[in-house]
């Protein structure tokens, strides 16, 4: 996000600027103080607004930041279950919710106002610098757009700020279908490489012209797999029960999606291999025990104080203990409210690169959790905490004694017993407050390999050499061997516990579920499971699936005493707080108390759950009154009821 000086002008920004407080129907111009009478005068001017705009995930105070956005998957867990997972406790909001356009107006004020004045020649200072500030301005609108089709799916495509007419908005808010959104993000990702510089710019803290190719690479790997996998069902347009059939300036809209995934995906390889070309791994020293895995580059990556130095580093946030600390190491040193899975500590390969149950694997089982990291791929060791690691990188710091916190509070908790070691500083200081300044990582240039494997393998059906180069690199840096074909013959999809395996209900190929594998391991604890399960349509299967944790009831309870008792506790005894072991030796921490627990028969899912309801009051503002004749229409399964619920 920013660096210090950025946050400066952030907050002379905020001194001068009023941003039009919510309405979620595009009833009002975005700012009532800024004019481009007085404003949009300046590269300045347009630095500071842009600036103003940035909302990308990062860290955040009292909470564990970006480490756990992975909650509520098959990668992560955290004390309370979500509500997408139980039935009929996901409902129609009555007002608000993701249908909202507040910042789509405010970028497109700073679109039409900039090229305006730009036209003109209106505008002082360095012309790239004003070209590079209009290209952030098709950047985040971009990425706004972006996470209203991974949201809602289609969606209007608005590019004016409105008069306070009703007609004039009600005819703007009709939904176009979700390619063509796809296709204008595209649309304005590619205007922005055109005017965006070549990074770094602003020591990374700033966007850049690689961050818009890798963004689109993004987007282009989401709607293509997303058209394939959702074909001929409600959530592609024109199938079987699409909602936007019903309106009559959708009625008999046809597209063909199979030229649409070709297009998306060519797309998606284009702009990922422009990424990964230009911007190598960061190198692994394969140190992965004591405390020179605080010196280990690709471990610090994720912690260090300064990104900017790294070459897989595209963009990052940056903190200072004098303007904005955050909370993460306090929480990585505690568990912070969440954990990792049984099912993704099992997905991670031997170094051999032979799948844990193979033949011949070595294989050390899960008894002791030292067991479960030994001869892993360095990922797992690197980014997995077990009693015995170093907490502390200076050479008189403390280990970790104790095993895993289970049994604290739920901010503090280890859910699972499976603590998060990924994005840990190594510095105490920061132990027990809100005062780290470790950076946010929000890009890096790995996913550009990742998109490019699964996009040309979907597309093709085989690597191409680009392709495979890129995964023997990553393999190679996790310390695996190099050759995939090892691990694909060696897989048995019966014994692999992970969503990722179905699409559409049904089994995937080896070679398929193992570049998915590769994108689950290499971004664990980075926040971008939930997306990839649902572009994949991975979750149509999912009929009371227990989340479960380590291996508590075979040894290590007996690490869990006071004064020679147990402070274990399950049911029946009172107040429970661990699963019983007659339902499983994992820790199950959805099955700790049976009394109104909603999810203590396991996690479900609904098919409408793949894009979230339109709130109830949006069909009332875009029609007279009669929300069954308003111009919007709800999405797949779900009700235009406030309160409403899946109805399939």
């Amino acid at each position: 996000m920013m660096t210090i000086k950025i946050i400066k002008r952030t907050i002379l920004l905020l001194a001068i600027l009023t941003i039009v407080s919510c309405n979620d129907f595009l009833d009002r111009e975005p700012l009532d103080k800024v004019t481009p009478e007085v404003y949009f005068r300046s590269e300045q001017d347009l630095s500071t607004y842009t600036i103003s705009l940035y909302d990308f995930p990062s860290h955040g105070s009292w909470n564990i930041g970006t480490f756990g956005y992975d909650n509520g998957t098959d990668n992560q867990a955290s004390p309370t279950a979500s509500e997408k997972w139980g039935t009929g406790l996901w409902r129609v909001e009555t007002n608000e919710g993701a249908w909202d356009f507040n910042r789509i107006r405010n970028i497109n004020y700073f679109i039409i106002n900039a090229e305006q004045r730009y036209g003109k020649k209106e505008i002082s200072g360095n012309d790239a610098n004003i070209r590079h500030y209009i290209g952030e301005g098709y950047f985040l609108r971009a990425y706004e757009y972006f996470n209203k089709l991974k949201d809602l799916g289609d969606f209007p495509i608005i590019k004016e700020v409105f008069p306070d007419d009703k007609k004039i908005l009600m005819e703007a808010s009709k939904r176009r279908p979700r390619n063509e959104v796809a296709r204008f993000i595209i649309e304005d990702l590619n205007k922005s490489i055109q005017l965006l510089k070549s990074g770094p710019v602003e020591n990374k803290n700033r966007i850049s012209k690689e961050i818009a190719q890798l963004l689109k690479s993004r987007v282009a790997l989401y709607e293509g797999t997303w058209e394939k996998y959702h074909n001929n069902t409600a959530f592609v347009p024109g199938g079987p029960g699409w909602p936007g059939a019903g309106k009559d300036y959708l009625a008999g809209y046809s597209v063909n999606l199979d030229s649409e995934i070709n297009y998306f995906l060519s797309e998606a390889m284009d702009a990922s291999k422009a990424v990964a070309e230009a911007f190598p791994l960061v190198t692994n020293t394969h140190e992965t025990a004591g405390k020179a895995v605080f010196n280990n580059t690709y471990f610090k990556m994720f912690s260090d104080q300064m990104m900017s130095q790294y070459s897989e580093v595209l963009f990052w946030r940056q903190y200072s203990s004098q303007f904005i600390t955050n909370s993460t190491q306090n929480y990585l040193n505690t568990g912070g409210g969440t954990g990792y899975t049984r099912s993704l500590m099992e997905s991670f390969l031997m170094k051999n690169g032979l799948p844990i149950y193979a033949a011949g694997s070595g294989y050390k089982g899960d008894q002791e959790l030292t067991d479960l990291r030994a001869d892993r791929d360095e990922r797992l060791q690197l980014f997995l905490q077990v009693p015995g690691d170093d907490l502390d990188a200076s050479p008189t710091g403390s280990k970790i004694v104790d095993y895993p916190n289970i049994l604290d509070i739920n901010e503090s908790k280890s859910v699972t017993g499976y603590k998060i070691k990924k994005g840990l500083y190594g510095d105490p200081s920061y132990y027990g407050g809100n005062t780290s300044i470790s950076g946010s990582l929000i890009f890096r240039a790995s996913e550009a390999y990742l998109n490019y494997i699964e996009a040309c393998y979907v597309k093709n059906q085989n690597l191409d050499g680009n392709a495979s180069s890129y995964w023997q690199q990553l393999r190679k840096r996790s310390g695996l061997m190099a050759d995939y074909n090892i691990t694909i013959n060696a897989t048995d999809l019966s014994q692999e516990n992970d969503w990722a395996k179905y699409s559409r209900g049904q089994l995937i190929d080896k070679t398929l579920y193992n570049i998915r594998r590769e994108r689950r391991n290499e971004l664990i604890a980075e926040g971008m499971r939930w997306e990839d399960l649902k572009r994949w349509r991975a979750l149509d299967q999912i009929n009371n699936y227990q989340i479960e944790g380590f291996n508590l009831w075979s040894s290590m309870y007996k690490n869990y005493t006071k004064n020679g008792v147990s402070r274990l506790r399950a049911e029946p005894d009172a107040d429970p707080n661990v699963s019983p072991k007659s339902n499983s030796i994992y820790l199950r921490p959805y099955q700790i108390i049976s009394q109104n627990n909603n999810y203590y028969n396991g996690y479900n899912f609904a098919q409408a759950h793949y894009l979230k309801p339109i709130a109830y009051q949006h069909f009332l503002l875009a029609s007279d009154g009669d929300p069954a004749k308003s111009t919007i229409y709800q999405n797949p399964y779900w009700p235009i009821q406030a309160g409403g619920t899946a109805i399939k």
